[in-house]
Formats: C-alpha cells, structure tokens, sequence
C-alpha cells in the first residue's frame, strides 16, 4: 500500500512548478523505499538516514521522475470476474490448491482459524502485489508475512479471469485497477470506533475506511525540516571560524562604524565648504584659510594686518579751535566791559565790602556792636541790621562783581584749553613750527597777554593763530582718515573672527577624521594579523562553502519535498470520496431498510479535506446537518463505513468485490438488509462477489435468500479445522446449503425422510420470505398477518402461518408482484384435496418416530415441486 501511493504521489510532480531537487528526493525516498519505511521519528532516524542517503548520492541522482514499468497504470484486458486462483505454498497453504471461483456469487465458509484470510490474502496479493495486513504488522519484508511458516516459503499465487470476449486470462497485479475491490472488517472496524478519538484523530476518517493508515503514518514519520545537528548548513570550519571572528566583532563594528563616520564627515565637511562659499570645496577652504606653504593663508595675512598699531588721534577740529577763539574773544570783551562798570562804582563797592565784613562778624559777636563794642540794645541803630539793609540795596553791585568773576574764570580755562591744543600741535609737528615759541612752559599759565600774542604778525606774515588754525585744520584731516582705517580695521577683525570660525570647524572635522582613519587602521590592522594568523582555518572554509552548499540544497528541497507529500496525503481522503455521496445514502438506506423512514438519510456529507467532518441530514428533516460520528451508533456507523466503501466499488466499476468475514464488521440487526443488499437489490448485478464468513448461519441464510437457481449456480467452499496436518483443509459443498435444492438432491438419491425435513425447513425460510413480500407491496386496507404460538419461547406455527399469509395474499387488491403464483404454491404446499397428506408428510419427515409407513415418493416429489414454485415465484417477485 506504501508503495502503490508513493508511485501514485511520484505522478504529481512531474510539474515545471516542483523543484529539480524535490524530484531528486522523491527518487531517493522511492529506490529506498523499505528502509526508510521501517525508520520513524525517533531519535531522528528517519531523517538521519534521508540525509546519510542524500549527501551520498546527490550529484549522481536524477532531477527527473523516471518513466518505471511500476509508475505506468497499465490497465490489462478488463475483466468480467475472477475464474480460478491456484495458491499455495502461501500463508496457512503449505501445498497447492486449485479454487473453481467461476460464479457470480463465491461464498467461503470456516470457523475462526480455518484460513479464509489466507484465502482472501492470496486473492490480494495475486491482483495487488502487496497485503495490506503484513504492513500494519511492520513486516519490511512481505515475504516474511506471506511464506508458510512450517515450509518456510511462498509462491506467488496465480489468478485467471473472464475477459470481456469470455476468454480466459491470467490477471497481473493492479493495485490500481483492484485496490476498491477488496473490503476489509478491520478497517470498517477503525472506522466505527474512530468517533472515540480526538477531533484531530476524527480528520482521518475517510483514510482509515480506505487503508491508507500505513501510508499517511509513512507520511508523518517525515519531519518537517531538518535539523541543523544532522545536517552542516552552516560548515563545521565556517562556524569554528565565526566563533573565532566573534573575538574580531568590536574591530569589524569599529571599522564600519568610523566607514559611516568618514561618510558623515564628506557630507559635513562639503557643508562646511557651501557655507563658507558656495560652490567651494573643502580642500579649497583649507588652502585658503591656512595657505599652502608658498602664501599665507587669509587668516595669517589678516593677523599681520592687524597687528600693526593703528595711528593715534588727537581729536582737534577746526570748528573747536574757532570757537574757542571766539568764545576768548568774546569773554575778554566782555571782562573788559564789567571791570569799567567796576570802576565807575569804586566807591559802592568800597561800602559793599565793608558791609559784607560787618555781617560776616555778627556771627562772632551777635550782642555787641563789631566796632565799638557797644551792647546792641544801647545802639541807636544796629549795625548787623543795618548792613543788610545796605547790601541788598548793593545787590545789583554783587552780580556784577560775580559776573567779572565767572568770566575771568571762562577766560582762564579757554586759554588753558588753547594752550592744550597748542601742545598738541607740537607734538604733531615738533620741528620747525613757527607757534613753538607759544608754548607755556611747565609751571605757567596762559594769560591775556599770551593770548594777544598771538595775534600778532610773524616775519612770515602769518600770525600764530593762522598757524595753529592750519595745524588744528591738518590734523582733523588726519583724524579723519585715522577713523576711516579703524572702521577697516573692524571690517578686518570682523572676517578674521569669521575665518578664525571656519578654521575652528575644520580643526574639528579634522580631528574627528583623523581619530576615524586611526580607528581603522588599528582595527584592520587587527583583522589583518587575524587573517594571517588562521588562513589554514579560512582556506578550510572556502574549500567547505561547496558542500554547505549542497547540504543547504538539499535541506531546501526536502522541506518542499515534505509539504508537497503532506498536501498529496490531505488531499487523498477528497479524491477518494468525491461525488459518492448519493451513492452512499442508496446504500445506506438499503442497510437500514428496516429502520423507520424518519432514521434514512437524505444527504451525506464527505469530508473533503483536514479539520472538516462526515455530517448528515435525516429525511424527516432534510435543513438539519448533523456530525455523523457525534449521532449515530456505532452500528450506524459500521453501516456507513461499509456503504462509503461499497460505493468507490459500485463507482470504479470494480468487476469484483471482495468480502472478507462481514459476520465480524456488522451488527446482528443489519446483516439481513445487508444481505439483500448485495444478493437481492440491483447495486452488484454485473459484479462478482466472493465471501467469507465464519458464521454458519450467515453463510446457510445467504443459500435460502438467493434462492434455488441462484444458489445452484453459486460457488461454495468449506475450510475445515485441521486436524494433525499443517495446511488449511478444503472441502467443496457436498450437499446444497439451500433447503429447497438439498430436498432435491435427497429425494434424487432416495432419502425421501431427509428430503422432507428439507423440505420442512425450506417451507419455514419461504414462509418468511412470503410474509416480508406481502409486507412490502400491501397497502393499509390489507389485512394484518396473524399467527399463533403455543407459548413464548415456541415458534410460529407454521401451518397457521402458511394458510395466513396464503388467505391475504388471495384477498389483497394490492398489487403485489407475482401474487397468484405464490397463492397456487401455497395452497399445493397445503393441500387441494382437502387432506392433510403433504403436511402430514413433512411433519413426519421432521420428527423421529419409529415404525412408520413408507413415504410415497410421488407425493414426496409433489411437495418439493410446490416448494420449488413458491421458491420460484419469490425469486422472480424480486
């Protein structure tokens, strides 16, 4: 079974889609199958083994899905039925048997033990090639499974068949074209009892109907991946070297750290440069900033600029100097005007400073008279008094003499001012200038006199003052032009700061380059002596880089190789089931026949992929879907899985179907309805049927349901228990298992009182199939068939059952198919004569008495020929 899947998944990947690597393992996994096969999860065996296999073989492997004789779905000359299968040694055959299967209906029967598996295995292995058992027993060698186990091998059995033309042939193995002919009770056993497994167990309903257990666990035993400890992806030097390289983290991080460093500073530093003038380049700044070795830079040459002093001032104007002439002028004009007015009032100003004494001293004696001595309150007039009286009558006198005063000071301080600029002058101009001899000497002030000598005339026709004026007048013009070379001067401080700036920004971008380029080159020099000091261990890993390589290819391909095959076994249960489901309610149906109308399904839902479930609908409320494992029993649940199973048959148009033991795989209540599912209704009517049972009375119910001429040309084997001897034991059926033809047979051979008891028997047998015909076509006005018993645990009483049924059969107006022949049978069954001679004859027939009459054969043949109509007319009803 594995290996029928694994050549049907092998199919799929005959894709441009799949990977030249997955197609490589799957020739892989295929040339070793059974190893693999035979190894699981633990451990890792599975997967230690898949990569000991690929490591070994990947270079020679084909990458294409070879066209093998096991991959073709030859499909040989359809066949009708199976004719013969000879078989043995195989299992319990120790020697060869020889089977007649050329019937439509092959049925086996043998206790527990007997050897109908064997049968039934030998049948598998000659049309499949494989049997499903020896693999769930974890046989890796089948032959182990399939030898005799006291001879110590097997022969592969030989199975011919019926062509299409009728011609005998021998049958190759298909598992393709037999695998759903073969239905197995152990797996519709899995089937009932899954519902008591986990949900997730429950997704694998539909494989384990359908045996792919050994395949799906085949499947599973594949890790999803492969672990690193059983396959090198990453190279044992390659890692040994990382380890190593691990040391060297912090110089290859200091190394590209100071890279985006450097990166960071061309950015700044271009900037830097834009900022300073666009379009400049950084090296550009540098050159013209510091200079270049032949020319000082611009912040040298402004430096020296600088660095000269600048010329002093001496802050004289023209306009100054002429006022300070006119204000002397002015001042000495006025002086002379006041020191007139001062001498007209000589003789005031006389009294004036008497009168201010004489107040001065009241304050040193304020009681006497200053003069005189005389007590103030002797006096005829006080002279502190009086005083005051008299200087305020000279006030106007006092701002005049003030008035003098203030300009004789004004005067003084113009003309030291004067002599100031006089100085200055000299300093300027020390040599030869015609106002030297103008100078005040130290000690000395400058007076009226002074002043008007310099008004005088000198040989040069210039007086002094024309000189000085044109001194103060040179020398305001060269403060001028002093001023003009300090605001250059500023301008020039100004730039030198602002290259001063730039040169402190470029230091900074140097420095921080510089550090970076160190920084480098310390850690390259470390990478350096690293590389020398392991360049066996780096040669080792480039030598090792093809097979890490390889090994990574082949952990690429079998994690898809392993999805793909999971996807092919999630999708098998859907292909498997697709458009059944009709089918499976017919069948169902047919199983329960028996059941109320409300317990039939109106739809059957088949899971098609993981997670979902087998639900179903009743007809008593079709809109209602159920969980099918969660609501019925597991009775119900057999039945199911049988009618899933019997329908892939019906639907791959199987030419047989195969039953191995149904007495096991179904309950008591549904084997009648199962029976006359497959014996009586149209599903298999072009379909060979073999079955084996160890039920007896399954196996004789089987002969009275098909009825005389279906049973007559059954094919019947018996195995029986062995006895001392180590090979199944076959007998062919001596005497018909249905009633109606062994009364035949006995009465051909003159066994007239065996005959009858037959005879007796069969009556029982069509009598229910009477009652069972008369309840199917009847309708609600017939009459109710009523029988008696003597008492409980008795059975029916025949007699009065036959003439029941006999009476509403003739009175019915239903239209029950072949109605009158079955009333003529019964009532010849009865008697027409009005006697009882023939039930007589098969009471007699039954019981043992002695002494009794002979049994007239004639009559003896009457009542079997009633039988065989009755019988006849049944078969033909149905």
């Amino acid at each position: 079974m594995i290996k029928s899947e694994y050549l049907r998944f092998l199919r799929t990947l005959n894709s441009d889609e799949v990977i030249p690597g997955v197609r490589k393992l799957a020739n892989l996994v295929l040339a070793n199958l059974e190893d693999l096969a035979a190894l699981g999860t633990y451990q890792g065996q599975r997967v230690k083994k898949m990569v000991a296999l690929a490591q070994a073989n990947w270079d020679t492997l084909s990458s294409e899905i070879q066209s093998l004789p096991e991959l073709a779905v030859e499909k040989t000359s359809p066949i009708t039925q199976i004719k013969s299968m000879t078989v043995g040694p195989f299992r319990g055959f120790s020697r060869q048997e020889v089977f007649d299967l050329e019937s439509r209906l092959v049925l086996i029967y043998g206790p527990n033990g007997t050897g109908k598996s064997s049968f039934c295995e030998a049948l598998e292995y000659g049309l499949l090639g494989n049997v499903a058992e020896a693999e769930s027993k974890r046989f890796r060698d089948q032959g182990d499974y399939l030898k005799n186990a006291h001879i110590n091998r097997f022969s592969t059995p030989v199975v011919t068949g019926l062509s299409e033309q009728g011609d005998e042939v021998e049958i190759d193995e298909n598992e393709a074209l037999f695998r759903f002919c073969f239905i197995e009770k152990n797996r519709i056993d899995s089937f009932s009892r899954i519902a008591a497994q986990a949900p997730a167990k429950q997704t694998e309903l539909i494989s384990t109907l359908f045996g792919l257990d050994s395949f799906n666990e085949f499947v599973r035993n594949f890790t999803s991946d492969i672990d690193g400890k059983y396959i090198d992806i990453t190279g044992v030097k390659a890692a040994q070297l990382a380890q190593k390289r691990q040391a060297l983290s912090g110089a290859q991080q200091q190394i590209s750290t100071n890279n985006a460093e450097l990166q960071k500073l061309n950015i700044e530093e271009q900037n830097l440069a834009n900022r300073y003038r666009n379009d400049a380049t950084f090296n550009q700044i540098l050159i013209e900033l510091k200079g270049d070795g032949k020319n000082p830079g611009a912040i040298q040459q402004l430096e020296t600029e600088l660095q000269q002093p600048p010329e002093s001032k001496n802050n004289l104007t023209i306009n100054a100097l002429q006022t300070l002439g006119s204000s002397i002028k002015t001042g000495l004009s006025e002086l002379e005007l006041k020191q007139q007015e001062l001498a007209t009032a000589s003789q005031e100003v006389s009294f004036k400073n008497l009168y201010d004494a004489v107040v001065q001293l009241q304050s040193s004696s304020p009681e006497h008279c200053p003069a005189c001595k005389t007590p103030l309150i002797k006096v005829s007039v006080n002279p502190y008094s009086n005083a005051s009286e008299e200087l305020h009558k000279l006030q106007h006198l006092a701002v005049l003499q003030k008035t003098a005063q203030q300009l004789q000071q004004n005067i003084s301080k113009w003309l030291l001012n004067l002599s100031q600029i006089l100085d200055v002058c000299l300093t300027f101009f020390p040599q030869n200038n015609a106002i030297q001899n103008y100078e005040i000497p130290p000690g000395s002030q400058a007076d009226i006199e002074w002043w008007h000598a310099l008004q005088q005339k000198l040989d040069d026709g210039f007086t002094p003052w024309q000189h000085l004026e044109a001194q103060v007048k040179y020398l305001e013009e060269a403060d001028k032009k002093a001023d003009q070379a300090v605001q250059i001067r500023s301008t020039k401080q100004t730039e030198l700061n602002r290259l001063r700036w730039f040169k402190d920004q470029i230091t900074v971008l140097e420095t921080r380059r510089n550090t970076a380029k160190q920084a480098i080159y310390t850690a390259q020099q470390a990478i350096t002596s690293f590389d020398e000091e392991n360049a066996r261990l780096i040669a080792d890993v480039a030598n090792e880089s093809a097979e890490v390589e390889k090994n990574q290819e082949i952990l690429a391909s079998y994690k898809r190789f392993v999805e793909i095959l999971n996807a092919y076994k999630n999708r098998l249960p859907s292909q498997l089931v697709a458009d059944l489901g009709d089918l499976v309610v017919r069948l169902y149906n047919a199983f329960n026949r028996y059941d109320s109308e409300a317990d039939k399904l109106t739809s059957v839902q088949l899971p098609l992929s993981q997670n979902q479930r087998l639900r179903i609908a009743f007809l008593k409320d079709p809109s209602t879907i159920f969980d099918a494992l969660h609501i019925l029993s597991e009775g119900h649940i057999r039945c199911l899985g049988l009618a899933i199973l019997l329908a892939k048959n019906i639907k791959e148009c199987c030419p047989v179907l195969i039953f191995d033991d149904p007495v096991n795989a179904i309950d008591d209540e549904h084997r009648r309805a199962i029976r006359e599912t497959l014996f009586v209704d149209d599903f298999f009517n072009n379909c060979q049927i073999i079955l084996a049972v160890h039920g007896e009375e399954f196996f004789n119910n089987t002969h009275q349901l098909l009825g005389k001429k279906q049973s007559l040309a059954s094919q019947s084997y018996i195995f029986l228990s062995s006895i001392g001897e180590n090979h199944i034991q076959v007998d062919s059926l001596r005497r018909p298992k249905n009633y109606v033809l062994a009364a035949r047979e006995l009465y051909a051979l003159g066994e007239y009182r065996d005959a009858l008891m037959s005879a007796r028997r069969a009556l029982e047998n069509l009598c229910e199939k009477t009652w069972f015909h008369y309840g199917k076509y009847s309708d609600k006005h017939d009459g109710l068939i009523s029988v008696s018993r003597r008492s409980p645990s008795m059975p029916w009483d025949l007699r009065a059952l036959a003439e029941n049924l006999k009476s509403k059969l003739n009175r019915s107006t239903s239209n029950i198919p072949n109605k009158e022949p079955i009333v003529a049978a019964l009532t010849a069954v009865l008697g027409q004569d009005g006697r009882n001679t023939y039930w007589s004859y098969l009471n007699k027939g039954t019981h043992d008495e002695t002494d009794l009459p002979e049994f007239d054969q004639y009559t003896v043949n009457e009542v079997i020929s009633a039988l065989e109509s009755l019988d006849a007319a049944l078969s033909a009803a149905n």
